[in-house]
């Protein structure tokens, strides 16, 4: 099982980030090494790994799923809200309904069938489609008209109402009749049902979703339960995963929206807490990302896709093309998105990965007349789908989105934090470096020390080369210097290297020479479009005129 790991881990992130050096999306080639590893072709996996498959998966949609949550944003989904909400039934029910009428005429099927097929093929993959959407959050594109935030969300309410009319048609098509339900004296078919059931499990997942958050809430930061940013993360998770698998035993509720609630509800409830989580759950996903696409590729069962591939990419094109677009167009009705913002649609929710990986073969294991074919058509529409959604949806949202605001409330961390120590050869710059060593190791980031001289062999020069290499040696950091005008050759190299902060010092008052002249720190305050950090003779400050 070591062995398995190691493989699974090693080379999908190898693979993975070459193939994104390619500029292909890193999942295609994850896909690719689980299916190398898998038993389709090398068989190296051990049956231990494979058969926790599917435990594996839920626990990475439940990171995802927090990820998303964490990153929605209230203001934009009141801006866009009934467009979200219709993406989250009408794109998706249009699809299923247009699968089931093409297979009908393709695979000779009756519609409730060909509608069960269409319920595992119009299901939207979190696994990959949230990724993308915090990407886009993180640079950007689409932010301002909140794209992003309805996409996700209609995404996770899509996914409520197929997996509802899944379960039900799995049960009709089962039995071979339908089962009538009693609600207060009054008597339903399934279908009566399904729109009461549909309300039933969307309120109790956000009312269930809320009070997790609020106990969360209340052990992490009121109760002080845990220690450490790392404990936060763990009951965090476990919560979350809790309410993924809870809706197994009390089918009452969705998990998955639930789960993404609780992140949302998170952000109001209390939004330095959420910030911390946020950070967490993107650290989980690198590995949860590996896990999750290379299994998938290992789960998959090629020998069936053959005899459906052609049939199977009709049925594929025709869903999306006139299922989905018929759902996007009378979902943006009315709403103040330009064309090629309802153009984006098509790339940006279009993946199928998760659900169908989890569901395509449950028919066959039911005894579903057409459970094998619905199996492999799930597996044609994950190979088809995912990479192509994940790589387009990087690829047309700079050509089809407009770039806003980044609010960064909202969205992870992007990037290795680097800091800019500016110093001189006077006692000021040890307290300077000491400064930029301890901020620099809270958040494990990179330290540029410059220094401003028009001699580079000088003695003084030689003693502070030792003195950083002394006060931070545990930390990446490089020595450049510099010759120039002090104040313009600080912001330059800031404004260059794109550094999160400068650090440097300030003397204390020194008398009308440094009134009527000005100071370099003064000067840098003015002009420097990235945060300034002042540390003075006697101590550390933030000045007050700092960009913060």
């Amino acid at each position: 099982m070591l062995g398995s790991w190691l493989w699974i881990l090693g080379m999908g992130f190898f693979v993975g980030q070459i193939v994104g050096r390619l500029g292909m999306p890193p999942l295609l080639g994850m896909i690719g090494v689980g299916i190398l590893l898998g038993p389709q072709m090398g068989d190296v996996l051990s049956a231990e790994v494979l058969a926790a498959a599917d435990d594996l998966r839920v626990l990475a949609v439940m990171i995802i799923l927090m990820k998303a949550g964490l990153g929605l944003d209230r203001e934009k989904l009141a801006q866009q809200g009934s467009v979200a909400l219709r993406l989250g039934f009408l794109p998706a029910a249009c699809e299923a309904v247009v699968v089931a009428v093409v297979a009908m005429g393709l695979l000779g099927w009756d519609f409730p069938t060909g509608l069960l097929l269409g319920c595992v093929i119009g299901a939207e993959s979190p696994a990959v489609i949230v990724p993308g959407m915090l990407r886009l959050k993180s640079l950007g594109w689409g932010v301002t008209k909140g794209i992003p935030d309805a996409i996700l969300t209609g995404s996770a309410l899509s996914d409520v109402l197929l997996l509802l009319v899944f379960s039900l048609l799995l049960s009709f098509l089962g039995q071979g009749s339908e089962e009538s339900i009693r609600l207060l004296g009054w008597e339903l078919s399934p279908l009566q049902w399904l729109p009461i059931q549909v309300g039933i499990e969307i309120t109790l997942g956000l009312g269930i979703g809320y009070l997790a958050a609020r106990v969360l809430v209340s052990l992490l930061t009121q109760q002080n339960w845990t220690r450490n940013t790392a404990q936060d993360v763990l009951l965090a998770a476990c919560m979350a995963l809790w309410l993924v698998i809870f809706p197994r035993l009390w089918p009452y509720f969705s998990g998955y929206l639930a789960t993404m609630a609780m992140g949302f509800f998170l952000i109001e409830l209390d939004a330095p807490l959420a910030r911390r989580l946020r950070g967490g759950f993107d650290t989980l996903w690198t590995v949860a990302e590996i896990v999750l696409f290379v299994l998938l590729g290992a789960s998959l069962n090629l020998s069936v896709l053959g005899s459906v591939l052609l049939p199977g990419i009709l049925l594929l094109g025709l869903g999306l093309l006139v299922g989905r677009g018929l759902g996007w167009w009378l979902s943006t009705l009315g709403s103040n998105w330009n064309r090629r913002e309802k153009l984006f649609l098509l790339p940006g929710n279009m993946a199928k990965a998760t659900v169908q990986a989890a569901i395509g073969g449950i028919p066959l294991a039911e005894g579903i007349g057409g459970g094998e074919t619905i199996l492999a058509l799930a597996a044609l529409s994950i190979l088809v789908t995912a990479p192509l959604g994940a790589w387009s949806t990087q690829v047309f949202a700079p050509r089809l989105l407009e770039k806003g605001e980044v609010d960064p409330t909202k969205v992870g961390s992007q990037g290795q934090v680097r800091f800019l120590a500016a110093v001189d050869t006077s006692p000021l710059a040890e307290a300077v470096l000491r400064k930029v060593a301890d901020l620099a190791r809270r958040v494990d980031g990179e330290v540029i020390v410059l220094h401003i001289t028009d001699d580079p062999q000088g003695i003084p020069i030689q003693e502070l080369r030792q003195q950083t290499q002394r006060l931070l040696a545990d930390i990446r950091h490089q020595f450049w210097l510099r010759s120039g005008p002090l104040a313009e050759t600080i912001v330059k190299v800031a404004s260059e290297e794109q550094v999160t902060d400068v650090v440097m010092g300030k003397r204390g008052h020194r008398g009308w020479d440094q009134v009527l002249v000005g100071s370099t720190s003064q000067a840098v305050l003015e002009t420097s479009p990235i945060p300034v950090i002042l540390v003075e003779e006697n101590g550390f400050k933030t000045d007050p005129g700092s960009r913060l």
